[in-house]
């Protein structure tokens, strides 16, 4: 039965990450190429804007499970791993928040209905189950986000969004590591679930876009954070000097 439903769980999460998020946008490209904003910082395309909305999203649903692992964990590693969600989803919701004002793209404030579904589930979980779970569901989602943050990389002319997916790389194939060292992921089931997503509807997989006037929420890093945003472009480093004034 475990097994069976860590299958289950997987196909959902894996699907949300998976098929691109749409928010305020009627008309979508295949591809997902079209500029849709000229910015200071590069042209803006659809995918542009849906990778910044994904990175968003993630944080909502995996911050919390981190916070649930903290709680639920019955290993060590699975409680470093934990905090390593926390800290990570911290410094990119950081960076999400910056950039979605820098570059006026509508940010959620729930991830999507499978997500939150999700750590629902999670949190219905127990014992050794609950590590197991942890461990699988959470190496298939970020194997499979880490070919779409390679794609943006190489493809965007947009200078923030590349930022943003240099921090997510190193923030992705941090987890992913942090995952592997609990000893739990069953490399063929990961595998597999990465290699054939399933096809949900979008309106399954598509965080909703907040309500007007609703305060953004913000995930706030654990006071013994180790992780930092990076500084985007057009920013001064909090430790660089401050410039003189002449006259």
């Amino acid at each position: 039965m475990g097994t069976l439903f860590v299958g289950g769980a997987l196909s959902l999460t894996l699907a949300a990450l998976a098929y691109p998020s749409m928010l305020g946008v009627n008309t979508v490209s295949s591809s997902g190429t079209n500029v849709i904003a000229q910015t200071q910082w590069g042209p803006l395309t659809e995918q542009d804007r849906d990778f910044v909305v994904k990175v968003r999203a993630a944080g909502l649903w995996e911050y919390p499970v981190g916070q649930l692992g903290l709680q639920k964990g019955q290993s060590a590693a699975v409680k470093t791993a934990s905090k390593h969600l926390i800290d990570g989803h911290a410094a990119l919701d950081a960076s999400c928040r910056k950039i979605s004002t820098m570059l006026n793209i509508t940010i959620p404030n729930v991830a999507s209905p499978q997500q939150v579904g999700f750590v629902n589930t999670l949190k219905a979980d127990s014992g050794k189950q609950f590590d197991v779970d942890f461990a699988n569901i959470l190496r298939v989602t970020h194997g499979s986000i880490f070919n779409t943050i390679a794609k943006i990389r190489s493809t965007t002319e947009n200078s923030v969004v590349r930022t943003l997916a240099d921090q997510a790389n190193a923030t992705v194939l941090d987890h992913i590591t942090v995952m592997e060292n609990t000893g739990l992921v069953n490399f063929d089931q990961v595998l597999f679930q990465q290699t054939t997503p399933p096809k949900l509807p979008a309106k399954d997989v598509t965080p909703p876009p907040p309500a007007p006037g609703q305060p953004q929420i913000v995930l706030t890093p654990p006071v013994d954070s180790t992780t930092q945003p990076p500084v985007l472009p057009g920013e001064q480093s909090p430790n660089a000097s401050p410039t003189p004034t002449v006259g």
